[in-house]
C-alpha cells in the first residue's frame, strides 16, 4: 500500500504506456502525484466494471387495457388537450405504508398523466 507523499491520499497502481510499453504506475486521484513502480510483480489486473442491472419496466396499463372501455371514468381537465374527461385507475407504486398512486388518461388524446393522494 503507497500513499502519497504530497496530500497523503492513497496512491493507486494503474496501467500507463511509457513508449511501446506498458508500465504499472501509482497514481493520486486527489493531486495527479504519479510514481514508476520499481519492482518484479504479477501482471496487474485491473478492476472488473459492474454494470447494475436494469430493473424491469413496469407496465402501468397494456395496450390491450386501452382499447376496453369499461375502466372507471372521472371529471378532471387533461392537462395536454383542456378535455374534462379521464380514465382513472390506482396502483401502488411506492411503500405499502404509503399512499396509492392514482393515474389518469385522457378518452380524447390519450394523455396519461397521474396525481399522488
Amino acid at each position: 500500500m503507497e500513499f502519497c507523499p504530497t496530500c497523503g491520499s492513497f496512491l493507486t497502481p494503474t496501467k500507463s504506456k511509457v513508449g511501446d510499453e506498458t508500465v504499472v504506475v501509482f497514481a493520486c486521484g486527489k493531486c495527479g502525484y504519479t510514481k514508476q513502480f520499481s519492482g518484479k510483480v504479477a501482471p496487474l489486473r485491473m478492476g472488473k466494471v459492474i454494470q447494475p442491472r436494469r430493473k424491469p419496466s413496469l407496465t402501468v396499463i397494456s395496450e390491450e387495457d386501452q382499447k376496453m372501455t369499461t375502466m372507471p371514468t372521472i371529471k378532471v381537465e387533461c392537462p395536454k388537450c383542456g378535455n374534462n374527461l379521464v380514465f382513472v385507475w390506482q396502483v401502488q407504486t411506492r411503500g405499502g405504508d404509503e399512499a396509492s398512486t392514482q393515474f389518469m388518461r385522457c378518452t380524447k388524446c390519450s394523455h396519461t398523466f397521474r396525481e399522488y393522494t
